[in-house]
């Protein structure tokens, strides 16, 4: 078996590189924080995950991709008894669920966490295409006068039209880095990048009249388990290690998304109201749990997320509860999330993720993935890794919630061919067939977007 350290120095090897000593080095203090985490749930060992790159590892055959069909219903409570009113989800069977995420699988954000102050560093005056823009660079500084060995600095931008006479939505992506030290157009994420022709997302929003922002997750939290004793979660813990259902990297990117919806709600150029929330793949995966767990955003395009956001966790296809539990991403969940991969089954998970996406009721949602070439076969141009049936199913599963609350839903259970969608709902679902990229679904969360801000307007 590879365990996730080798795996980490043979990614290295296969490209035709060697990690540095520094890598090495965050390599080390990942696994040794790892283990810790399994030693204070007296966990012996995990079951390891499978690997995308190798034929054969992980499943891709419907057949075999649902040992634990039956899910939990989001409108059964507790003590069993059926959620027949909005009232009743509001203030009981919502916060069941809740405690439930919070404690086994994203962790809890602890009750006493530093305010940030956010500082605009530079203004700038641009053009995307031959639209004029202004855009903000921003730095969201933390309190560290309880522990001033840390220092977290969040990094946003904010562009929005220059003739905009009035307040625009805003769509935030997250993954997006703002221009470092100056004003500028943030470059998009390696995984917002693709060879698909037309218009940049940033010219699409511009198009609508909207403006759009950029905020930089690994300014909030590292993307590694060696992070874990910095940045925000480690500020908190002052520089010591996670309690079990301390709050993971995907809870810490989310909570940051909310400080800048803060800071929204004081600029004068955003209407805070229509304030959407994007991000693809893990960081899909922070923006589904942002929106979950902030009421103020408006609408949330939840890309590519797979394992740890839209997919099943009982769905045994592409990515498992392993891999997300294993050295290399386990620092996205709670600790206790591990036990899932260790003792107990995925069927003992007391939620799924379509409660998760039930928690964003009655706000409307937009999934999205590629198309399901074996990655084996095509690995650049997959996305079966992150099991858009799964995601699909995920959100039918979520309907019931957005009818009790007087919204529409999927509609139907039936999986739409790739290449097209669901779109007519407040929950809607679009396949595309690029591979692990969300350029090709823009336009159509765009228009999704559109006619959700109208019907919030009214």
């Amino acid at each position: 078996m590879i365990t996730g350290a080798s795996a980490f120095t043979l990614a290295f090897i296969a490209f035709g590189s060697q990690p540095t000593p520094q890598q090495l080095a965050t390599q080390q203090a990942t696994r040794e924080d790892h283990r810790q985490m399994m030693d204070q749930l007296h966990i012996p060992f995990l079951r390891p995950g499978v690997n995308a790159r190798v034929a054969g590892s992980a499943n891709y055959d419907e057949a075999k991709a649902n040992p634990y069909p039956d899910l939990p219903d989001p409108l059964t409570m507790k003590n069993g008894k059926k959620v027949t009113s909005a009232r009743t989800w509001w203030e009981q069977r919502r916060p069941e669920i809740v405690e439930d995420f919070d404690r086994e699988v994203y962790g809890r954000v602890p009750t006493f966490v530093p305010s940030v102050k956010w500082q605009v560093t530079n203004t700038a005056h641009e053009l995307v295409g031959d639209v004029p823009i202004v855009t903000k660079t921003l730095v969201g500084h933390v309190d560290n006068s309880a522990y001033p060995d840390i220092t977290v600095d969040i990094e946003l931008s904010l562009s929005t039209p220059a003739s905009a006479k009035t307040p625009v939505p805003v769509i935030m992506v997250l993954g997006g880095v703002p221009a470092a030290g100056r004003g500028g157009v943030p470059a998009a994420a390696p995984a917002q990048q693709g060879a698909d022709p037309g218009p940049s997302w940033q010219a699409q929003v511009l198009a609508k009249g909207w403006g759009f922002a950029a905020l930089n997750p690994v300014s909030i939290q590292a993307d590694n388990g060696a992070g874990l004793r910095k940045r925000i979660i480690g500020l908190v813990n002052k520089g010591g290690p996670r309690k079990p259902d301390d709050w993971g990297a995907l809870r810490a990117w989310a909570w940051g998304a909310s400080r800048a919806v803060d800071y929204f709600e004081t600029d004068k150029a955003v209407d805070a109201k229509h304030v959407a929330i994007q991000g693809h793949s893990r960081y899909g995966k922070a923006a589904l749990v942002g929106m979950a767990y902030d009421q103020r955003i408006a609408i949330v395009f939840v890309s590519s997320s797979g394992e740890g956001g839209a997919k099943l966790h009982r769905r045994n296809f592409g990515e498992l509860v392993e891999n997300v539990a294993g050295e290399n991403e386990y620092h996205w969940m709670a600790g206790n999330f591990l036990k899932y991969a260790g003792p107990l089954k995925w069927s003992d998970l007391p939620v799924d993720s379509h409660e998760l996406i039930a928690m964003c009721a009655p706000r409307p949602v937009f999934l999205g993935a590629g198309n399901l070439v074996d990655p084996a076969v095509d690995i650049g141009h997959s996305d079966a890794w992150v099991d858009a049936r799964g995601t699909f199913i995920a959100g039918v599963a979520a309907g019931p919630v957005y009818r009790l609350l007087g919204k529409k839903d999927l509609g139907t259970p039936e999986f739409p061919p790739i290449g097209t969608g669901i779109l007519n709902g407040d929950l809607v679902f679009r396949q595309h067939s690029a591979g692990h990229t969300p350029n090709p679904n823009w336009p159509y969360f765009l228009t999704f977007a559109e006619r959700e801000f109208q019907a919030i307007a009214q």
